[in-house]
């Protein structure tokens, strides 16, 4: 006897049948709301898939993440209202999350779900990457937000949070998945840790759901308190549990710095210290410190960018290609290259090291106040705006090849670039020519206008040699007609994989505090600085341009 095995079903269960009507036979009924919710919202969004892009095709290969419960602790803040909240929509809009998953915001404003709703789509017409806002996907988006309110200091309000979860895994589905995220202040972040740890909410069972953590930077304000801080999340969660993240390394530009090396045979031979004649990495702001006066005069440019955006891609930039491309392997290749750098001395940060803070000034055609101007900032501040370093990797590729970093607020424009530029040509054939081509660069921005740029010498067309420097341009959004996502959008979901490549471990946080902290106690012993010391506007303090000139360059013009 034959027998015919039935085939699997595909797409979304059939809807149950109106109530008092009798079952098809035959056909399995869902037997509660909660499979008729998923039914009907599974074919709302096969109908409104939207049409896929046909120059993407082999791009990328698209993977769903298990179902899972997105505690967001924080959750009424601007970081969660900025970043955080319109990449899980994206993500969801663009059917790259589950049906069975929820957000839990953690909070101590005394919200219910309705009004924290309502905020959140305010939000979301103010900052989501598309506008406006998909009706439809919204629909399916606040169902799944809701608010837990609780003082992170209060054993109490995390007791509730278990219920809450296990409520949440019963009604959506989420298999005792949960991601936790720490967009709170960072003092906040060892009582969030214990607490998680208190009530079991870090534990793995064995084929059970899984638990992972994001913690937001600044991780430490100096080394000493960074160690401190590793302890304590570790004594709670395994290292591979803890996604430290650094919202720099999402963007396209730097993730495909890698594809860039490593993808092509055409870079590697040259990347090295026999063909580079030195390396600058540009991050640069047009606006000030905004509402976060506060904040900022606890960090200032050295905690804010150099101790992670600066470093972080000073280490893509100069790492050996890793032996496979994971997670470990990516960032122990990464932590040499910091390891490789000597701790500057006083002497060195006297010699190297640059710091500024703006004064009043123009930017973009508006005239802006100075630093110590701003909203809770003391007007007789000595934090730093403004920071221009340069470093030496001491290891077999790069040694006597310098980097220059830079970064500011209150700059011309807003740009993010690393600019490698080879050495000039060992013998100028072309003397007699007219025109001074520059040596060839390689500049790959990384915002806002996410490209490659390569600069090299060619003859003018037309009688006698005019030799002129000119560029090979390559951009994001004209070569694959698609924007590029946010880095918090790539960033929460690569969390939601259980990809860590794109983020810091304990052991290179560490090594790159045990770098900017010898900067920032030096800079405490010494007198106070002439601040402000350079106009907003401007590209920096003269000191910048010295740091350059002094060695016979100069910084490139962005």
């Amino acid at each position: 006897m034959t027998v015919t095995k039935e085939p699997t079903r595909k797409g979304p269960p059939a809807p149950e049948a109106p109530v008092g009507a009798p079952a098809r036979p035959g056909k399995e009924q869902p037997r509660t709301m909660r499979d008729l919710r998923l039914a009907h919202e599974g074919k709302r969004r096969a109908v409104t898939r939207p049409v896929e892009n046909p120059l993407r095709e082999g791009l990328r290969l698209e993977r769903m993440p298990e179902p899972f419960a997105f505690v967001l602790f924080g959750g009424t803040g601007d970081l969660a209202h900025r970043k955080v909240i319109p990449a899980l929509y994206q993500l969801w809009r663009t059917n790259l999350l589950p049906h069975e998953y929820a957000l839990v915001a953690v909070g101590r404003r005394p919200y219910t779900d309705d009004t924290f709703r309502s905020d959140i789509r305010a939000s979301l017409d103010k900052y989501s990457r598309t506008l406006p806002v998909d009706e439809e996907a919204w629909a399916g988006f606040a169902e799944r937000l809701t608010y837990h309110q609780g003082d992170f200091s209060d054993p109490a309000s995390f007791d509730r949070l278990v219920q809450r979860l296990q409520r949440v895994e019963r009604e959506q589905g989420t298999r005792g998945n949960a991601l936790f995220y720490l967009a709170t202040h960072a003092t906040d972040f060892p009582e969030i840790i214990s607490q998680l740890g208190r009530v079991g909410l870090d534990h793995e069972v064995h084929g059970g759901g899984w638990r992972r953590v994001i913690i937001e930077k600044p991780f430490g304000r100096d080394l000493e308190s960074a160690i401190r801080l590793n302890r304590e999340v570790l004594k709670v969660f395994r290292e591979k549990q803890v996604y430290r993240i650094d919202h720099y390394l999402g963007k396209e530009t730097v993730r495909n710095l890698l594809v860039f090396r490593f993808g092509n045979g055409i870079w590697e031979p040259l990347w090295n210290r026999r063909y580079v004649d030195h390396v600058q990495i540009t991050v640069a702001e047009s606006i000030g410190v905004e509402s976060r006066g506060a904040f900022y005069e606890e960090t200032g440019a050295s905690r804010d960018f150099l101790q992670n955006h600066l470093m972080q891609l000073l280490a893509l930039v100069a790492m050996e290609p890793p032996a496979s491309f994971d997670a470990d392997a990516l960032r122990d290749e990464k932590v040499k290259v910091i390891r490789a750098i000597a701790p500057p001395t006083r002497h060195d940060v006297t010699r190297d090291i640059v710091r500024g803070q703006y004064g009043g000034g123009w930017v973009e055609a508006h005239e802006v106040p100075g630093y110590r101007e701003e909203p809770e900032v003391d007007p007789q501040s000595e934090t730093e705006t403004f920071i221009a370093t340069r470093f030496q990797i001491d290891d077999w590729r790069w040694a006597g090849v310098p980097f220059y970093l830079r970064t500011g607020k209150r700059l011309p424009k807003r740009a993010s670039e690393i600019a490698i530029q080879f050495n000039e040509v060992p013998h100028r054939l072309f003397r007699e020519a007219t025109g001074d081509p520059q040596p060839n660069l390689l500049a790959m921005r990384i915002q806002p206008d996410e490209g490659i740029l390569l600069r090299f010498g060619a003859k003018v067309p037309g009688l006698g040699i005019d030799v002129r420097s000119v560029n090979m341009d390559f951009t994001y959004g004209s070569s694959f007609s698609v924007d590029s996502p946010d880095a918090y959008e790539t960033l929460i979901l690569d969390a939601l994989l259980g990809d860590a490549s794109l983020f810091t471990r304990a052991d290179e946080v560490e090594e790159a505090w045990g770098i900017v902290t010898p900067i920032i106690e030096s800079w405490a012993d010494m007198p106070p600085p002439d601040f402000p010391s350079y106009e907003a506007g401007s590209w920096g303090p003269e000191a910048a341009d010295h740091l350059l000139a002094r060695d016979g360059r100069r910084w490139r013009r962005i």
